[in-house]
């Protein structure tokens, strides 16, 4: 997996658990995933900032985790 993607086609959703108040935004592209099987993860608030890429694996592993209850923030 390339750390160089060009991400300027990518789509971004925000995060659900985002709030609306410009605070905690965190987006992520799924377009990536079928072609380069990476997820690419940013804060909102800096779009032009870097970007983490995850491996679509490790992205699914991560979301099942945070849906099972077994991560918390503290």
């Amino acid at each position: 997996m390339s750390a160089d993607l060009d991400l300027t086609a990518a789509r971004w959703v925000r995060s659900s658990y985002s709030d609306g108040s410009g605070g905690q935004c965190v987006e992520f592209s799924r377009t990536f995933a079928q072609t380069h099987g990476a997820i690419p993860v940013r804060d909102s608030k800096h779009p032009d900032g870097p970007a983490l890429i995850v491996s679509a694996t490790g992205w699914s592993l991560f979301i099942s985790t945070l849906i099972r209850g077994e991560f918390r923030a503290t």
